[in-house]
This record gives C-alpha cells, sequence and structure tokens, in this order.
C-alpha cells in the first residue's frame, strides 16, 4: 500500500514519531539541528574579530616604527608565508647590527 494510509496502526506511529521528534515548545527536533551555524564559521568570525582589534591596538601603538614600515597591515601579513631567520628579525626590528643600529648606541661614527 502506498505509505500505509489508512492502516490505524501506522497513522498512530506516524502520529507518535512526530511528536516525539517535537521539542517541549512544539518545533521539530530536525530544524533544530541543521539550522545552527557550523563551529569552523564560528571560529572564522571570532579570528577575524580578534585581528580587527589586533589592527586596532598596531594602529595606536608608537613601538615597533620599522616593522610597521614594513608591515602596516595585521591581515596582509598574516597572509605572507615567510620564514622567520635572525636576519630577517632583525632587520624587521631594527636591532640588527647595521650602521644605523651601531651608531644609535655610539659605537661607529
Amino acid at each position: 500500500m502506498k505509505a500505509h494510509v489508512g492502516i490505524e496502526e501506522n497513522e498512530m506511529a506516524d502520529r507518535l514519531a512526530k511528536k516525539a521528534a517535537m521539542d517541549d515548545i512544539g518545533h521539530l527536533v530536525y530544524d533544530m539541528c541543521y539550522n545552527k551555524i557550523p563551529i569552523s564559521e564560528i571560529a572564522k568570525q571570532e579570528a577575524e574579530k580578534i585581528i580587527a582589534k589586533w589592527q586596532i591596538k598596531w594602529d595606536a601603538t608608537t613601538k615597533g616604527r620599522t616593522t610597521k614600515e614594513y608591515f602596516p597591515n595585521v591581515m596582509e601579513r598574516l597572509k605572507m608565508k615567510l620564514r622567520l631567520s635572525p636576519n630577517l628579525t632583525a632587520m624587521l626590528t631594527g636591532h640588527g647590527k647595521t650602521k644605523v643600529y651601531l651608531h644609535r648606541f655610539k659605537i661607529i661614527q
């Protein structure tokens, strides 16, 4: 028979199954389960918020002037694939043994 329509026991089983699938307020549990936001989307949104806060602090600070010249935008820097080395770090932070650095501490003229 097509979907067991008209058979009383099957009709009762259908009603009980639908009732069991409802929560206390009368919503289908199925709808509740599949209308949730994926954890990956929540994590992505939270990461974007954190980076936005980081950018605000980065713009406001007076420290790291040399590094800011190379990387004024936090998001763009995070997209880059950099192999950090002592020489690169020294250059980006302005703490390398360059003539400017050595002159600043009166080591050379």
